[in-house]
């Protein structure tokens, strides 16, 4: 499915990148007008790029653009004064054929430099290199397998019919068999499943790529995934044959200072910093209190007729009950909002680290989303959930759940076992790129997650308050 966004360099946003902007020449002289690049090419005005849906390159979250590949090109139109248009392809040979009709002008995404499209595109950009690597619990030294000879007799859990299956199988084979090898159905558990199945100790082994691996490891600190299991896969961004010289001159720009620092960042962002939520408060739930701000909680719900155990059980899950917190993605605060959320109720994202403000904004967030659900799920007790998975992953996603739910025979009204069994699907290939789904990947697991969890900590609060 098509889908094409334009951004415009007066909108910055992340700081990072407005800074960029301000240090940068732009390569444009005193007159305005821009240096050429060669004696024969200059930046284009527009530059028209293709992406993919993917937990590293592109997504919406919380009602925000993100993703490696979008942040760096994003900071390189800002740069160089360019207006950036998106055309998010629904697979790489899409993308590569709006890149051979010259509809694109750059693929940012991870296009593998291999003979298969040597002849198709010029790599440039980011070089990212992979391997397959073994995800296992992170336990004492002594028993972390560090060896693949020590894969024989374990039991191995991947996905049926993909590269990770006919890795480990010729691998097997080279060691002479004994590895116990576990085809998991792709239509019912993916990637991220298992990684989650091994952290939550369902499975001992599974095999992902590295840079999956990396993303996955900040959600699941207690996992090891240093032994690789192939050949290194190099990858970039890539241009036209005919348009090498812009290739070349994305090349130039990220061995600038600044464009290495930008990424430097974002690779710490997206692949190092914890996706966990900040913050380590308690949640007491005894002696009728729950929290040190349970009077800005009681305060703020009386005004919109929510239950002010629930709030606080949503805080717990956003920061921990702290107001210093400032998650991976930028959401701040006591009540983890996003920048772009402040903005469309007037705050800042100083003024929403204040927690009064920010319980304010919250409820006020929460109150447009419950009006917007209103006509789709009639029931107030159920939409709550609806409203709490929204705030968590963005409105979009929801309804992309309740469409799939609907197509696949599920209460597209009921939450339990119904749309949130569908939001778990916006992980999976097969159902993000599905027609109905209109806001391409998210990852499901954590919305599903996040609203059990709210729900469990207020069942305590009413229980034992």
């Amino acid at each position: 499915m098509k889908k094409i966004f334009t951004l415009v360099p007066a909108i910055f946003l992340l700081p990072a990148i407005a800074a960029l902007a301000v240090v940068s020449c732009g390569e444009q002289g005193k007159s305005g007008k821009r240096t050429e690049i060669t004696s024969a090419h200059s930046w284009p005005d527009t530059l028209h790029v293709a992406t993919l849906y993917s937990p590293e390159s592109y997504f919406i979250y919380r009602g925000q653009e993100m993703g490696y590949d979008y942040e760096l090109v994003t900071a390189l139109a800002v740069d160089k004064g360019m207006v950036l248009k998106f055309d998010i392809a629904p697979s790489l040979s899409r993308a590569i054929e709006l890149l051979d009709s010259g509809k694109v002008d750059l693929i940012a995404y991870e296009v593998p430099v291999t003979a298969e499209y040597k002849e198709k595109v010029v790599a440039c950009g980011p070089e990212n290199i992979t391997t397959q690597v073994l995800v296992q619990p992170r336990k004492g030294e002594e028993e972390l397998i560090t060896d693949v000879t020590d894969l024989v007799g374990k039991d191995v859990y991947v996905e049926a019919d993909s590269k990770y299956e006919a890795r480990i199988r010729n691998l097997n084979e080279e060691l002479g068999g004994g590895i116990r090898i576990h085809p998991v159905n792709r239509d019912t558990l993916i990637t991220e499943d298992l990684i989650a199945m091994v952290s939550d100790g369902d499975i001992p082994l599974t095999v992902v790529d590295s840079d999956i691996a990396r993303i996955n490891k900040t959600y699941y600190a207690d996992l090891d995934i240093t032994l690789p299991l192939s050949f290194e896969q190099r990858s970039g961004w890539a241009v036209a044959p005919d348009r090498k010289w812009l290739g070349d001159s994305i090349d130039a720009w990220l061995n600038q200072d600044s464009p290495r620092s930008e990424q430097a960042m974002l690779l710490k962002r997206y692949f190092e910093m914890s996706k966990t939520e900040p913050g380590n408060g308690r949640f007491n739930a005894a002696g009728g209190r729950v929290s040190p701000f349970d009077h800005i909680f009681k305060t703020h719900a009386a005004n919109y007729g929510w239950d002010w155990k629930l709030l606080a059980s949503q805080a717990y899950v956003e920061s921990k009950f702290d107001s210093t917190a400032v998650s991976w993605a930028g959401a701040r605060g006591l009540m983890q909002i996003m920048p772009r959320t402040a903005r469309g109720y007037g705050q800042s994202a100083k003024s929403v680290m204040k927690n009064d403000v920010a319980v304010g904004t919250a409820l006020k967030f929460l109150s447009d989303l419950d009006r917007q659900l209103t006509p789709s799920v009639p029931d107030e007790s159920e939409r709550k959930k609806f409203v709490l998975a929204s705030y968590n992953t963005g409105l979009g996603h929801v309804r992309d759940a309740m469409a799939l739910a609907k197509k696949h025979g599920l209460d597209p009204t009921k939450w339990d076992n119904n749309v949130a069994k569908a939001i778990l699907w916006k992980s999976n290939p097969k159902y993000y790129k599905d027609p109905v789904v209109k806001f391409g990947y998210s990852r499901g697991r954590e919305t599903f997650d996040y609203v059990n969890r709210i729900y469990s900590y207020y069942a305590k609060a009413k229980t034992k308050t």
